[in-house]
């Protein structure tokens, strides 16, 4: 096995088919099939179905797929590392990030890795909690930010920040924009939240709980954006982080409110992979992932937000 068979491994299972593959590839078609072949010899199984539809993955090609995908990509980001001119940071670092915290984080932190490090490409993949502690623990993201979770054998983990949540409402309805809305009164009131797998749905059933309050959930989504879109459309109510509306709000078609008697607090950390080691652009990135995440805290743009890291960086 080596890397050109993986790379035409990759390329097969992309293109459908071996023709297209070796267009990718810029190699002619029997020298596509023959690395194919011997993968297969060497592992002992078949990879690929071979039909009329094209080439089609078998449940052993699948499994290989996904290692092949994080081979390639580890060798892609040691040659960025490598081959930059001396004092030159460059690499490719993968950043995981929670739905509700990304619009406000990437364009943030972009400007200020383009000005201090031209040399390194950033990644960002967006999704809820489980997912991105299932990419960290698969090696797909260098870091990630997380809701509250404690350290593991395979996750160094760093509480950065705590913040409220806020209801969430269209305009003229029961929100009025800042004005505290009290946890009971949202009993039997339509709410659009997400579904029982999210962190923020936990903290919420388990505040409702704790305060006795049936909530009257009128549907449910793993995507906040539809979860949004609902709430504008008359749909219900929701709960989130105002850092979340920021924009929504600034355009007049929602409204937020924090929620009080009690507080909902939700704690975002900083996770690491313990298996990896770190390198240069990765460190710098973390780095200047915080001091962003901690200037928009104090620049009053993370609205509810309280700074709790205290680690020198």
């Amino acid at each position: 096995m080596d890397v050109k068979q993986l790379r035409t491994l990759v390329a097969i299972a992309d293109a459908g088919s071996v023709t297209r593959a070796a267009v990718l590839l810029n190699i002619v078609q029997p020298a596509v099939s023959r690395h194919i072949k011997l993968l297969e010899e060497d592992l002992g199984t078949v990879l690929f179905d071979r039909n009329r539809n094209g080439m089609e993955l078998t449940d052993d090609g699948r499994t290989l797929l996904e290692y092949a995908r994080r081979v390639l990509r580890e060798i892609e980001q040691a040659r960025a590392e490598i081959r930059p001119s001396r004092g030159v940071v460059g690499g490719i670092v993968t950043i995981g990030l929670l739905p509700s915290t990304c619009d406000l984080i990437t364009n943030v932190l972009m400007r200020e890795i383009a000005a201090a490090y031209p040399g390194i490409h950033l990644r960002f993949l967006v999704g809820y909690a489980g997912d991105l502690q299932k990419w960290l623990d698969a090696g797909d993201l260098d870091a990630s930010l997380l809701y509250d979770i404690s350290g593991t054998p395979a996750l160094k983990v760093r509480p950065l920040l705590e913040e409220a949540l806020w209801v969430v409402d269209r305009p003229g309805n029961l929100v009025a924009q800042d004005v505290p809305v009290a946890f009971a009164s949202l009993a039997e009131q339509p709410l659009i939240l997400p579904d029982a797998r999210h962190g923020l749905r936990a903290l919420v059933d388990h505040q409702a709980a704790l305060a006795g309050v049936r909530l009257r959930i009128a549907a449910e989504t793993n995507a906040m954006s539809v979860q949004k879109s609902l709430v504008v459309g008359g749909h219900g109510m929701t709960i989130l982080p105002s850092v979340a509306v920021v924009d929504e709000v600034a355009r007049g078609i929602l409204v937020c409110a924090p929620l009080v008697a009690p507080q909902v607090l939700r704690k975002i950390v900083l996770a690491m992979p313990t298996n990896r080691l770190a390198g240069t652009p990765v460190r710098m990135v973390v780095a200047t992932l915080l001091t962003s995440i901690q200037a928009l805290i104090d620049g009053g743009y993370w609205k509810s937000a309280n700074w709790l890291d205290s680690d020198p960086l």
